[in-house]
């Protein structure tokens, strides 16, 4: 017995020495390569032919150190530190206003000014042209230069010059700066059958409150369901989401927990006050820009059986960062953690490889877990949350995105009508109620039609692919006239696609318009009416049966009190992901 015990304590002990030697080792390391570093860079700067710009060159080596770990730690230098602080709070000094670049222009222009803020008090409207700021000439400038002289210290005023493409009139506004905040609730309402509805798009700080203030309200007015919109909502403050879940969930309830290569980075959150609603059914609306302290939210109410998720894959978030203040008013956002919701799932859905030569991978589907919901349901980690009823989005045609979009190639067509369109009409109806006539409708076609717009549909460039296939393993000339029979059939004609896809493409000009009059929460309102997703919350909250079977496990065998965190066993899954591309900057 003694010399087992005697056996035991000797590997421990080998055990202990090997760790402290490969600690040690891991310091020399650091030590060695930090000196490499400063030593180089010393003698860049004492010796190479041009002299540099330390804050460009080192911050360059910082980014790109960086990049070969994850795309959420990133470095903020002095003159970013005030994006971090926005990212944090959603809170920036500035003229409240989204702009734009008009590529036809060539011109920076103000695209939606916000409610109640300085550029819609002053009167700027959609499409006016930024000429100066003060003294300082911005018809050469680009988006980023031009929103950061916008913004500055709060109290501080300016002149704004624009130009009014309307009246083409010069016109100039003294506006003061103040402290904006985002919105992120910009509209919350009643819907048909008693079911409240809260379109939340950013867990800033505070933000929380304003959720559980919105749904008290809903209440109040009669709402015995909720509809919670977290598409698009892209994340923000884990405190937030756990705050936001215990609304519906009794105190003392695990949320999340987050687990750190040190002490200080792992921690679980509960629920800390008494919830205001344990019963009332909830849907939550996901897709694929649904990401971070969204999934968090979505995840842990699904995991708790609390509501049913509709929609789309969320995006696989599952990394907790948290800010580290630097020398010289710098800082950093680190990745410290993984989160694990309720259920014991994490699902991030990427795995970001460290390295000589950092890269990124999927994690496979041979490699993911499944885990049960409290009432025994099967949920999946490493790819998002899946929703216990998909619903898919109706996909916005080719022919939209390039009338919409500000690109090099767009005649920004679009954009003007609907400038022209609110210079000709001083008021227009409510979201609930307004549309556009047939005959603003067949303006628009012309207006279309008349600019010479011309895009690059999809199907054409699938064929010419095919083509170059069929030439290269030599039986184009065979097919040769069955190819030239299906370009026929795939040939360009703006006219007929603007009709095929009239419905959508008349949405997409009626929100842009009712967001002029009525902002953000009237393009909502209206943007509800067309809303799949939404019609099919609706349905699932006006059928309790379907609402509780959705709950219930599938299989009777299934049926467990809730997995403690870190439980796990094999099945697959597979991440849907959606790109946005953003053309505007805050002012």
């Amino acid at each position: 017995m003694g010399r087992h015990c005697f056996s035991l304590l000797l590997l421990l002990a080998l055990a202990l020495t090997g760790q402290a030697q490969s600690q040690k080792d891991h310091n020399f390391e650091v030590a060695k390569h930090l000196d490499i570093f400063n030593n180089l860079y010393k003698n860049l700067d004492l010796l190479y032919v041009d002299t540099l710009n330390p804050k460009e060159v080192i911050g360059t080596g910082i980014n790109a150190m960086l990049r070969r770990l994850d795309p959420y730690t990133e470095y903020y230098s002095q003159d970013e530190t005030k994006n971090l602080r926005m990212m944090l709070t959603g809170k920036y000094a500035g003229i409240g206003a989204l702009i734009r670049k008009h590529q036809k222009l060539d011109r920076v222009v103000v695209d939606e000014p916000y409610e109640n803020m300085p550029a819609a008090v002053v009167g700027l409207k959609k499409g006016d042209i930024i000429l100066s700021i003060d003294d300082t000439l911005m018809t050469d400038k680009d988006v980023s230069y031009v929103s950061s002289h916008l913004r500055g210290e709060p109290g501080t005023s300016f002149l704004l010059k624009v130009m009014r493409p309307s009246t083409e009139k010069l016109m100039k506004f003294k506006i003061t700066r103040k402290n904006i905040k985002l919105p992120e609730l910009p509209y919350y309402g009643m819907r048909e059958g008693h079911i409240g509805y809260i379109n939340y798009n950013s867990f800033t700080q505070e933000s929380g409150k304003e959720v559980r203030r919105a749904f008290i309200e809903l209440k109040k007015q009669g709402a015995t369901s909720l509809i919670l919109d977290l598409r698009g909502n892209g994340g923000g403050s884990e405190a937030e989401a756990v705050d936001i879940v215990n609304l519906w969930v009794p105190k003392e309830v695990a949320v999340v927990e987050n687990r750190g290569k040190v002490k200080q980075a792992s921690h679980v959150y509960k629920t800390r006050l008494e919830p205001v609603d344990t019963i009332m059914p909830i849907v939550v609306l996901v897709n694929g820009e649904t990401a971070s302290a969204s999934e968090i939210t979505s995840g842990a109410l699904q995991d708790l059986d609390r509501a049913v998720i509709v929609g789309t894959r969320t995006y696989g978030k599952g990394l907790v960062q948290m800010p580290i203040d630097l020398p010289y008013n710098t800082n950093m956002k680190l990745t410290t953690s993984k989160y694990y919701i309720p259920s014991g799932r994490c699902i991030q859905a990427i795995n970001y490889k460290q390295g000589s030569t950092g890269y990124r991978e999927h994690i496979p589907d041979s490699l993911t877990k499944v885990f049960h919901t409290r009432n025994g349901r099967e949920v999946r980690d490493g790819g998002g949350i899946k929703p216990d009823l998909e619903v898919k989005a109706d996909t916005i045609p080719n022919i939209a995105f390039y009338l919409s979009a500000s690109g090099q190639d767009s005649t920004e067509v679009m954009f003007d009508y609907v400038v022209d369109y609110i210079a000709s009409h001083p008021t227009v109806d409510a979201p609930s109620a307004f549309h556009l006539t047939d005959a603003d409708w067949e303006a628009f076609k012309q207006r279309v039609i008349k600019s010479g717009f011309t895009y690059d549909p999809v199907s054409q460039k699938q064929f010419d692919e095919l083509v170059k296939t069929a030439k290269f393993e030599g039986y184009y000339e065979d097919a040769k006239a069955a190819f030239d029979t299906l370009q026929g059939k795939l040939k360009h004609d703006v006219a007929f696609d603007l009709e095929k896809h009239k419905t959508v493409l008349k949405q997409m000009l009626e929100t842009d318009i009712i967001a002029a009059y009525y902002y953000q929460a009237g393009a909502i309102q209206l943007g509800l009416q067309y809303d799949r997703q939404l019609k099919e919350a609706e349905r699932l909250l006006k059928n309790p049966e379907e609402y509780r079977k959705l709950l219930a496990p599938k299989k009777p065998k299934e049926t467990s009190s809730l997995v403690p965190l870190g439980r796990k066993s094999d099945t697959n899954i597979s991440l849907k992901q959606k790109k946005k591309v953003i053309f505007s900057a805050i002012a």
